[in-house]
């Protein structure tokens, strides 16, 4: 290390742990929050969820803005590593792609909605990294698993993220609670639908994912 970057160092110490824990208490609350009621959810609220004050959210996080962009970064990146791992540990082409998305539903990828519907200025270089990692990974997935003849030919990329996305969020307005423990088995129902060969004839087209960045 260069004898300026030794003293840059000194000057700009590590964030204590307690600080990290509670970056990410806040960063957690959020997400499940954003997924709960959107992305105007009170911050009050997610400090208390979070278990913390609200000085220390704001010292995290100098507004809304800040901690959405943190919570679409830490949601993008994790989806991302699911689907690697998917892809490297399971042989079964269509088995890693229901791995990927059931893990995708633990990581409540709905919160992505800020980003995805263009209610969050995306405009930035960190989120397109990620962005492009996370479909990249996706879509070696659906590569691989079409060309295993495992993945029925009429679906794409899109077809799931949407599901995922609604999959994931809260009906509004709805009076059933606890509606997460279905989560998973009607994902699975969807997957289902997804497996070749095809049962039926879907309408329409498949969604890309440049339908979804073109969705107003």
């Amino acid at each position: 290390m260069s004898p300026a970057a030794d003293t840059e160092a000194r000057r700009s110490p590590r964030p204590r742990a307690d600080a990290l824990r509670n970056r990410e208490r806040i960063v957690t609350a959020a997400r499940e929050m954003f997924v709960e009621f959107g992305p105007e959810v009170p911050l009050d609220e997610i400090a208390r969820r979070a278990g913390v004050g609200n000085a220390t959210l704001y010292r995290h996080f100098a507004d809304r803005d800040a901690l959405i962009h943190e919570v679409v970064l830490f949601v993008l990146a994790r989806t991302t590593e699911r689907a690697q791992e998917a892809a490297a540990e399971e042989a079964d082409t269509f088995a890693a792609l229901r791995r990927f998305a059931h893990a995708a539903a633990d990581e409540r990828i709905g919160a992505l909605c800020p980003l995805l519907t263009g209610t969050f200025e995306r405009h930035f270089p960190d989120l397109t990294h990620e962005q492009e990692r996370l479909e990249e990974a996706v879509d070696g997935l659906f590569e691989r698993a079409h060309k295993a003849g495992r993945l029925r030919t009429d679906v794409a990329v899109g077809d799931l993220l949407v599901a995922l996305s609604q999959l994931t969020r809260p009906l509004p307005g709805t009076v059933c609670p606890n509606m997460d423990r279905f989560v998973h088995r009607h994902l699975q129902l969807f997957l289902d639908g997804l497996e070749a060969p095809a049962r039926s004839e879907l309408p329409g087209a498949a969604a890309t994912l440049e339908d979804l960045r073109s969705t107003p």
